[in-house]
């Protein structure tokens, strides 16, 4: 059984689904269970008037494998989905095949063009064995949907806070067309003043023209902002070669409440 963050205006929950199941296209009903968000049911309602002007008056932040989290591991969403399109790669070999295939060299200069329906067929092909298009098309179009994706426990909530102390957001990530309608389904849109998105604008981290547009759209200083992103050479090299600050997630933050008071501390220490 998976946990999956779903926000609605109301605010966060819990929705409970076996992933082998919903593949084959069973329904599942809400189960408000995740104790870390059950205090924030509805949207907080405690706003700052501090206006940001520390150490630091913004926050980038990554989005796959950051912000959003796949709700199942990707390998066994792989498996599951191909049982029906005769897949019979396990998910340990499934894994190992996705981690080589996302790692080697892409040919041109964009991976995410457009849709990214390129990159992520290739992607698939090489991880599974399996060319079949419908299978594919399945897969493609699950992960375009907020059910497939989770949200770090606590995100939303100090997002929200840093947001609410005057410090500027936006996120800055390599992703396809389908970025800007997840975010929305998971209602995190409002949260962000800038969303930057390398299909949109033909540069992918660790390019300095994907960070100077987030600069340039929140209009800010590269000593005055941080990014916080799990990959070392995109996130961290590409935001370090502008003077950006940048944190491993799950290296060197590990939580967006850590995020949230470090940012926060810094500004009033």
């Amino acid at each position: 059984c998976v946990c999956v963050c779903v926000f609605w205006e109301g605010g966060p929950s819990m929705l409970h689904y076996p992933l082998a199941a919903r593949a084959v296209g069973w329904h599942f009903s809400a189960n408000f269970t995740c104790k870390a968000h059950a205090k924030e049911a509805s949207r907080l309602v405690a706003v700052s008037n501090v206006h940001c002007s520390g150490r630091y008056e913004a926050l980038l932040v990554d989005a796959g494998g950051t912000l959003l989290q796949t709700a199942e591991p990707v390998e066994e969403t792989y498996a599951a989905f191909g049982l029906k399109y005769g897949v019979k790669v396990s998910p340990l070999e499934i894994k190992k095949r996705f981690k080589s295939a996302f790692t080697e060299q892409w040919p041109v200069q964009l991976r995410y063009k457009g849709d990214g329906r390129t990159f992520w067929r290739h992607i698939v092909a090489l991880s599974t064995g399996s060319a079949d298009e419908r299978y594919f098309e399945e897969l493609y179009q699950y992960f375009a949907r907020a059910a497939a994706w989770k949200l770090p426990c606590g995100a939303y909530e100090n997002l929200s806070r840093l947001r609410n102390a005057g410090v500027k957001l936006a996120v800055v990530s390599n992703f396809d067309s389908r970025l800007r309608q997840l975010l929305k389904e998971l209602s995190l849109t409002s949260l962000f003043t800038a969303i930057i998105v390398s299909s949109e604008i033909g540069y992918e981290k660790p390019a300095p023209q994907i960070f100077e547009a987030a600069l340039s759209q929140l209009n800010v200083q590269p000593d005055k902002v941080v990014l916080v992103g799990d990959d070392p050479i995109a996130d961290k090299d590409g935001a370090n070669a502008l003077g950006i600050d940048a944190w491993l997630w799950k290296k060197e933050i590990h939580s967006f409440q850590e995020v949230a008071d470090r940012i926060l501390q810094s500004n009033h220490s």
